[in-house]
């Protein structure tokens, strides 16, 4: 009969109903990742055709097992995306709940951008601008002589915005070593120290973060 979402019992009982999908014969070339109720399911191959193959084939054992338990994933939000760093147009066929599913060049995975050759730029750009926005935003009450003092503005960056913007820095710590993102990155960080420091918008990024007692 299922359980009310909410339920105390219910993330037990559905981890209990989820293992039995992990533990499924996959083939070796396929690598199934579970978070909640969401499923990440990633087949790799020496080319596009045999890649798709392996997914195809390891899909229709999903679809299998949920109509066994009476599920059903939503096929129309389920998309699939080819990951190589060869320069390529290839079209893959992959089919859940007999559809075709919509080919993507970048996927939104647990709050993270992955993007076809895994260079995370688009994911950089996403929580710089999320940053700027909620600098802005802050900066409307923290005026100069008035408003959030340089306490609870630095309070705030490092409870918050630090938080936001190295979330999942491990995967995409190597994007942020190019020069391009790594400015991006000093941009945003510098809009909030000089906020902190009630200091002059022309004020360089290494002076901003020594007078907002920041670490660059």
């Amino acid at each position: 009969m299922g359980c009310p979402q909410g339920s105390c019992c219910g993330s037990g009982l559905w981890n209990v109903l989820y293992n039995t999908l992990l533990n499924l014969d996959f083939s070796s070339h396929t690598k199934v990742i579970a978070f909640a109720e969401d499923l990440a399911i990633t087949s790799q191959g020496k080319t596009p055709t045999e890649a798709e193959a392996y997914a195809n084939s390891d899909l229709a054992r999903i679809e299998k097992w949920a109509k066994e338990n009476k599920l059903r994933f939503n096929e129309t939000k389920s998309k699939a995306m080819m990951i190589t760093r060869h320069r390529s147009n290839d079209t893959i066929n992959v089919y859940f709940n007999n559809r075709r599913l919509e080919q993507v060049t970048e996927m939104k995975c647990l709050g993270i951008y992955f993007d076809r050759r895994l260079t995370f730029d688009k994911h950089i750009e996403n929580i710089v601008e999320i940053s700027t926005t909620m600098t802005h935003m802050l900066g409307k009450s923290a005026k100069l002589h008035w408003g959030l003092g340089h306490k609870c503005l630095k309070i705030i960056y490092e409870g918050a915005l630090i938080p936001f913007i190295t979330y999942g820095a491990p995967v995409w710590e190597e994007a942020a070593g190019k020069h391009r993102n790594f400015c991006k990155l000093q941009r945003a960080q510098r809009l909030m120290t000089i906020k902190i420091a009630k200091a002059y918008r022309t004020l360089s990024y290494d002076a901003s973060c020594v007078m907002g007692g920041s670490h660059p």
